[in-house]
């Protein structure tokens, strides 16, 4: 009869290092499908942030929104567009737009704690400003023009406009500007137009001077249009006058 052969030295150690070997293995199997699940997460996050876009908009009362029925603005109807016409990527807005602002209260609004964070943490800012600093100025409408105070009002606009830029490119100087330019909503006087479109050469120029800002206009989105089918009242527009300003946005600027 054979005895059982009992293990011997060499066959102990062999028996040792393959549990060796296979906990090895299974530790490495361990860390490796850790480390896929923690790449998959931290770069899922981080196309996820660089998908998110925060876009900062200035204004007065046609940034706010004012005379939408629906509350919108262009601002709202141009985050709806964004949002069907860019699906994977997540916009979202921060409507900083103010009743009755001129361009001076607008650089005074950009000291403030809250709005200076917005600013730095901005990825595209749109400014619309400068139909107060043209109507205060000439006493409350344009009728009628009153030559030397507008002329007067102009070069203000110009130096506030610069600082108001000045200040976001300051502060954020990787976000790019979106500048709109000013409508008449008399288009039915020629004198009118003249100094909106004295203005708005400025404006362009403005833009032109700097490739990080692209000027917008908006003037012509009303020409030959029914003003009562385009408008709450003299001034500003109603849903369908703000959604000619949102389409013309996206339609100018690659998102």
């Amino acid at each position: 009869m054979r005895l059982p052969q009992q293990p011997t030295l060499f066959s102990t150690m062999k028996g040792t290092s393959t549990m060796k070997n296979k906990f090895y293995i299974l530790a490495g199997l361990i860390l490796l499908g850790a480390g896929v699940y923690l790449s998959i997460i931290f770069f899922g996050e981080e196309k996820k942030a660089e998908s998110s876009k925060t876009i900062a908009a200035f204004g007065d009362s046609l940034t706010y929104g004012f005379g939408d029925e629906s509350k919108e603005g262009y601002i709202g109807r141009l985050q709806s567009k964004l949002d069907q016409t860019y699906p994977n990527k997540n916009y979202s807005m921060i409507n900083h737009g103010v009743y009755g602002y001129k361009s001076s209260d607008v650089l005074k609004q950009m000291l403030k704690p809250k709005v200076a964070q917005d600013i730095r943490n901005a990825d595209m800012f749109i400014v619309y400003i400068g139909t107060n600093d043209l109507l205060k100025s000439n006493g409350g409408d344009l009728y009628p023009l009153h030559h030397e105070k507008l002329v007067e009002a102009k070069d203000i606009y110009e130096d506030k406009l610069n600082g108001i830029l000045e200040t976001l490119e300051t502060a954020n100087s990787d976000a790019p500007i979106i500048l709109l330019g000013l409508y008449n909503p008399y288009p039915d006087g020629d004198q009118i137009e003249k100094y909106i479109d004295h203005w708005n050469e400025s404006i362009r120029k403005k833009a032109a001077e700097d490739k990080n800002i692209t000027y917008i206009s908006t003037n012509e989105l009303f020409k030959g249009k029914n003003k009562k089918q385009y408008f709450a009242d003299s001034l500003h527009p109603n849903g369908k006058g703000y959604e000619l300003i949102a389409d013309k946005i996206i339609e100018s600027y690659p998102f």
